[in-house]
């Protein structure tokens, strides 16, 4: 049996701490929640595909063409030789191999934490896409950028500068992004819960995390200091500011990707 830390693949960018992906932050912060000893191995977006195949990770979607879809987080535990893809696997299975940690998601939640993160999607992602998705393409390092934006305007069915909201239209899809957030900031007020600083109450869960990983997400993309990223964190009084702060001690330390 390896006694080899945990390796998790995850897309590397060229700002500080390298890590952005708010996918592979959920695997991140649950690995340092737990207290496993793990490394990152960085891939840029263009070879996810051919890494996943590699190993053995199997798809965590279907493209419109029916091809199977990769993505990461993805990891590898030496310890079992197990290799786990998509964040909620990976969650389920580190709860069960290492049932001596604490759990990222408790006994008898996995279908309500499943469904708060599409309730969560649905609230806050459309309209936030459209500032977050440009703006991951000025961090990403060149393999990554290339792919990110061709697939992207794909997508969009425009470039990505014009996708993001100016004037009048910035005002009225900011407020609905703002909104969308509020909705998510009601569930977690109403009712016995108010006050605790998690989703679940007085300690964090597998939801906590996803949050928490998007926020990452917004930071680097948008900026630390950045006029979007600095409303966001003033939005409903300070809580989103409040969950990272939180959960810092699950960060990690900050890495690079070497030369």
């Amino acid at each position: 049996m390896s006694n080899d830390p945990i390796i998790l693949y995850d897309i590397p960018s060229k700002a500080p701490g390298c890590a952005w992906s708010p996918n592979t932050w959920k695997t991140r912060y649950a690995l340092n929640f737990k207290g496993l000893a793990y490394k990152t191995v960085w891939i840029e977006y263009p070879d996810i595909e051919d890494l996943c195949k590699k190993i053995g990770a199997e798809p965590t979607g279907t493209r419109k063409n029916g091809a199977p879809y990769y993505s990461l987080p993805v990891i590898h535990d030496p310890k079992t030789g197990a290799i786990v893809s998509d964040s909620v696997r990976i969650a389920d299975y580190l709860d069960t191999t290492y049932s001596d940690t604490p759990r990222i998601i408790p006994a008898g939640t996995h279908t309500l934490q499943k469904a708060f993160q599409v309730a969560y999607d649905q609230a806050t992602d459309p309209s936030v896409r459209q500032y977050i998705i440009p703006a991951v393409a000025k961090i990403l390092r060149p393999k990554s950028a290339e792919h990110y934006v061709r697939t992207r305007e794909e997508s969009f069915g425009m470039k990505l500068v014009d996708v993001v909201p100016t004037g009048e239209a910035h005002n009225t899809v900011w407020k609905q992004v703002e909104e969308g957030f509020g909705k998510v900031d009601r569930w977690m007020t109403e009712g016995p819960n108010n006050g605790a600083p998690f989703v679940m109450g007085d300690s964090p869960t597998f939801t906590d995390f996803m949050i928490a990983g998007e926020m990452h997400w917004f930071m680097t993309g948008f900026g630390e200091d950045s006029d979007l990223f600095t409303d966001m964190m003033r939005w409903h009084g300070g809580r989103w500011a409040k969950l990272l702060e939180n959960l810092k001690k699950y960060e990690g330390p900050a890495e690079k990707m070497p030369e």
